[in-house]
């Protein structure tokens, strides 16, 4: 899991780049921005408290809600295989799996894990992580492994 403080940071720069810098260009530098720049910060320690150190419910709320504000598309959220290896992208895989799909493939399930791609195939091939029917992994198998509870 990663440290409180580098997972307040990605929010918090995310946070800025998707929503507060372009906010500040549409009200032209207004002292509102600045105001919430703070209020963000503070939201940001909560969220992360909440994602590494809440019961299952309430984290997985944080989660959802950080993922779906940062990422908003039309398509389900398919992050690339290095986004799961920051900070955010670990506490997601560990507190949610993947928020948005109940398979993963074999690369992402090893970015999920730490792990190559040829990891993820050694242990479904030993039996240490189910197949899904539909290929790849379960989301849900390397959340479990994750977290120590697949045994």
């Amino acid at each position: 899991m990663p440290t409180e403080n580098a997972l307040v940071d990605q929010i918090v720069r995310l946070l800025d780049i998707r929503l507060l810098d372009p906010l500040e260009v549409l009200l032209e530098g207004d002292d509102a921005v600045a105001a919430l720049r703070g209020l963000v910060r503070l939201r940001a320690r909560r969220w992360a408290a909440q994602m590494l150190d809440g019961d299952d419910a309430v984290a997985v709320r944080a989660a959802v809600r950080l993922v779906a504000t940062l990422y908003p598309d039309d398509q389900a959220f398919d992050p690339p295989t290095e986004w799961w290896r920051t900070p955010l992208g670990a506490v997601v895989a560990v507190r949610v799996g993947h928020p948005a799909a109940e398979s993963v493939s074999y690369a992402t399930a090893g970015a999920m894990l730490g792990i190559t791609r040829q990891g993820v195939h050694d242990l479904v091939r030993r039996g240490r992580l189910p197949r899904h029917p539909d290929g790849g992994v379960p989301s849900a198998a390397v959340r479990d492994r994750l977290r120590g509870t697949d045994r």
